[in-house]
């Protein structure tokens, strides 16, 4: 049977996947710590042992793809699609960057894998669209409409840099300068960021942690994750606060995307985070989002929706090691 693979690398999983020659029906996966490998292509044998051949590949890739070849942002990997090629002996291999591959997953979702946060779902064609992902890092991406399809195009605008609108914003920034000098957006909005602006926003308006939520904090094998789950239970005021201050700045930069390519197809907010924080996060996230001065009117026009579909970089990959595929069969 033949073949196409699949992968999601970011900083801390690496998610690989084959699927059959359309794309659509999943023959194997796995998800490995990212972090365990000292490369990729270690990572990629230890998945691909004892596999079948594969015919063409797609990786989404967490990092600035530049003639198909990425030093990975997160990790201290560089990796080569030609090389990867050659060693694994797959005909066509291909790096998107994470968030096109997240993109071309959330454009094939069904309605039931979207969380509607403003004026439906984004549109399927006629006009731009953008891509906004909080994980480990922010990712950015936006669908450019020439016409007849969508243009991916990558960006590493994540790391441009952070602009504040409000006083506690400008306290943060202040700290953040101090210690790492240039600030970026993704500094303060990715999913890493939570624990940080808890331990903030605790500071900075001079909250007195209960001793359950404070020894939640202290226990949690990972801070962001307990932040978030006593933002959810509204058992911390710091905790609520954090995620309502992350929120309010996650929709501001995706504002601002919106607003950079004239996204007036929509915007797909996706990754983990914001789909588990879709509930709570929404009223804050619209807020800052739309809050753009003269352009306020457009930005209320444009559909936003939070992609739920968590493989949605994966499904994207094999979206697109399919069409590679089938485009190689009618050379």
């Amino acid at each position: 049977m033949t073949q196409v693979l699949a992968g999601d690398i970011g900083g801390t999983r690496a998610r690989f996947a084959v699927f059959d020659a359309s794309g659509k029906k999943l023959v194997d996966q796995d998800v490995l710590e990212s972090r365990t490998f000292a490369t990729f292509e270690a990572a990629l044998h230890t998945f691909l042992k004892g596999r079948g051949k594969i015919a063409a590949a797609t990786f989404g890739i967490a990092g600035p793809v530049v003639d198909q070849r990425v030093k990975t942002t997160n990790l201290p990997w560089v990796i080569d699609a030609r090389a990867v090629a050659e060693k694994f002996g797959i005909p066509k291999v291909t790096l998107l960057n994470d968030l096109v591959a997240v993109g071309l997953g959330a454009l094939a979702s069904p309605p039931s894998k979207l969380t509607v946060l403003q004026n439906g779902r984004p549109k399927s064609e006629g006009a731009n669209l953008a891509v906004i992902a909080a994980g480990t890092g922010l990712g950015e991406a936006t669908f450019i409409w020439d016409g007849k399809e969508h243009i991916a195009c990558p960006t590493e605008g994540g790391h441009a840099d952070f602009a504040p609108k409000t006083a506690l914003e400008q306290a943060l920034l202040n700290d953040l300068a101090q210690e790492h000098g240039h600030v970026s957006w993704e500094r303060v909005s990715s999913g890493s960021s939570i624990s940080m602006l808890y331990r903030f926003v605790l500071r900075a308006e001079r909250i007195k942690e209960s001793k359950d939520a404070a020894a939640c904090i202290a226990e949690a094998k990972d801070t962001n994750v307990a932040v978030v789950e006593l933002a959810e239970s509204k058992k911390s005021k710091a905790a609520v606060r954090a995620i309502e201050l992350w929120s309010s700045m996650y929709g501001s930069e995706a504002g601002n995307l919106a607003l950079k390519c004239l996204a007036a197809g929509g915007v797909y907010v996706a990754g983990g985070v914001s789909a588990r924080l879709a509930p709570i996060m929404a009223k804050p996230f619209l807020s800052a989002f739309v809050d753009k001065g003269r352009m306020r009117a457009l930005l209320e026009k444009i559909p936003v929706a939070v992609a739920l579909e968590p493989r949605a970089g994966l499904l994207g990959a094999a979206h697109h090691a399919a069409r590679t595929l089938l485009r190689a069969r009618k050379k």
